[in-house]
């Protein structure tokens, strides 16, 4: 059974800072991208960082500089460092795992997605 687990999510205020995780099981997690995406309220859900199954990562505009996103292949799970929050970093967080970076990235679909985890940043 696959499973991806968010963890991490919280309320801060702007400026600062949270670290969200994405504990995944029943896929070979090495041959997979993977990528976080945030739904804002009322919004379409938007892919903010990928890693690919090699390392390879792509952010968006949005957040690069801000964000990093990384991956622990031994531990099968991903991470996203976010630093510098703002008001509109707000919302529901959400890992994936595609075998496709394309699928993930341009399309915003995957093979397994997880529950999500609320980032709420207050001004």
């Amino acid at each position: 059974q696959v499973k991806l687990v968010e963890s991490g999510g919280g309320s801060v205020q702007a400026g600062g800072s949270l670290s969200l995780s994405c504990k995944t099981s029943g896929f070979t997690f090495s041959e997979y991208s993977l990528a976080w995406f945030r739904q804002a309220p009322g919004k379409e859900r938007e892919a903010v960082a990928i890693s690919s199954r090699w390392g390879n990562t792509d952010y968006d505009g949005s957040v690069k500089g801000r964000f990093t996103i990384s991956r622990d292949n031994d531990n099968n799970s991903l991470h996203l460092q976010m630093r510098n929050l703002t008001p509109e970093d707000t919302g529901m967080y959400t890992c994936a795992a595609d075998t496709s970076w394309n699928k993930l990235w341009v399309s915003s679909r995957a093979d397994y997605w997880g529950q999500g985890t609320q980032v709420t940043v207050s001004s």
